[in-house]
């Protein structure tokens, strides 16, 4: 028997047969987002990977069924709880039935998103957010640029709990102001500073680009536009965390944690290798088309949840394009744009925008990732303070497919 691969690429035949559906349909699924199709050997057929084809036909055979479906939902599915915090929409998410896009175009910045998604109304919980020196036993981490961010912003949130009342006991108000204070302190120790009183992207931006007024802005667009973003796997870990009655830094690096792993957070510096691939490639274009021909993704590029493009990344490119147009770094990103347009179809995503933010402004790939976890913050502690208030606890039921009873043999 052959063995198959992730990247094996198989004709359009071979995928109808194993989705059970036919040519027209087919192209409905691609379509539709649902699949990603690759010009052929020839370039006048389509070829598919065989991992999709197959993973799109297990979510067809899962069914309809109450409990099928639920475990469905677990990936990109169905709805799998209720939520008043963001709406995924194909013109922006939306931050409590605002647009996030919109909210960019009007010079928001994170900490107005932030009082938005915890649903503050005329509480302003920054006003109480005055930070104080690092402690002086998160000192020496909070300080020590070596650390990988992530890294360092878990090993120091928790300790930092110690001197705050845990947020299960505080009112309502109270607990925002915890969030507020942990907004300014985990951004912070992202960039291994002290934290203070500035709004966030001014103090990311002065850290990586000081004197730089276009990069912060460029800065406090990617922050509002990565708020939140529903259900997605850093916000569904807080949450479970925070339906435990654990306290907001907790719910905080339970989001950390979840964003380190690298189909998560690592999204960014693959995007980022990417362009750095391209630039070093004879041809761009060239280098482009025979990765996507051979079944190798384009990192930074394609939204399941956005088939028709990412409207984050439009705005950012618009913005980026405002600002640096006439740079020769600008100029390769949009090359490696047109030419991931012309071989596969797909415009890039939020990851690609923040990974040619830093790439065109001389940075590495790890401030692409800061930027991503700095705002993502506000709607974990959203997610969080809504968990809380519902007082539920979050414990879906397992669907065994394993041995059943007696059938495992017991070993001596």
């Amino acid at each position: 028997m052959t063995p198959t691969h992730d990247n094996d690429l198989i004709p359009a035949a071979e995928a109808c047969a194993l989705l059970g559906i036919s040519t027209a349909t087919l192209y409905a699924y691609v379509s539709r987002g649902l699949l990603v199709s690759r010009p052929g050997a020839d370039h006048r057929s389509r070829v598919y990977l065989r991992r999709e084809v197959e993973r799109l036909a297990q979510r067809k055979r899962v069914g309809r069924g109450a409990a099928r479906g639920a475990a469905q939902s677990l990936d990109r599915g169905l709805p799998v709880m209720e939520t008043r915090i963001s709406l995924i929409r194909p013109d922006s998410p939306y931050y409590r039935g605002q647009s996030a896009v919109a909210a960019v175009r009007a010079g928001a910045c994170l900490e107005d998103i932030a009082r938005l998604l915890w649903d503050s109304e005329d509480q302003d919980p920054f006003l109480a957010a005055v930070p104080t020196p690092w402690p002086a036993r998160v000192a020496p981490i909070a300080s020590d640029a070596s650390l990988p961010p992530l890294e360092r912003a878990m090993a120091c949130i928790p300790l930092l709990a110690l001197d705050v009342r845990h947020s299960f006991n505080s009112a309502l108000p109270v607990r925002r102001e915890i969030a507020a204070m942990l907004l300014r302190q985990n951004a912070a120790l992202l960039v291994a500073t002290q934290p203070d009183t500035r709004p966030v992207h001014r103090l990311l931006a002065e850290t990586w680009c000081p004197g730089d007024a276009d990069f912060a802005e460029l800065v406090r667009a990617a922050l509002v536009l990565c708020a939140d973003h529903e259900l997605n796997v850093s916000a569904f870990a807080a949450r479970v965390v925070a339906s435990t009655g654990a306290h907001l830094h907790a719910t905080v690096c339970a989001g950390l944690a979840a964003l380190s792993g690298p189909r998560h957070g690592g999204a960014t510096a693959r995007a980022y290798a990417l362009l750095c691939d391209a630039r070093d490639a004879d041809s761009t274009a060239a280098f482009i088309a025979e990765r996507w021909q051979r079944g190798d993704d384009l990192p930074g590029f394609h939204h399941l949840l956005y088939p028709d493009g990412d409207p984050r990344a439009a705005q950012m490119l618009c913005m980026l394009r405002e600002r640096c147009g006439d740079s020769a770094q600008m100029q390769h990103v949009e090359r490696v744009i047109k030419a991931a347009e012309e071989s596969s179809g797909q415009p890039p995503n939020i990851d690609g925008m923040l990974a040619a933010t830093c790439f065109v402004h001389d940075l590495p790939a790890t401030p692409a990732l800061v930027l991503f976890a700095t705002g993502r913050l506000a709607g974990w502690l959203a997610h969080a303070l809504e968990q809380q208030a519902l007082g539920k606890l979050i414990r879906p039921r397992a669907h065994y497919t394993g041995l059943a009873p007696g059938e495992a043999e017991i070993e001596a």
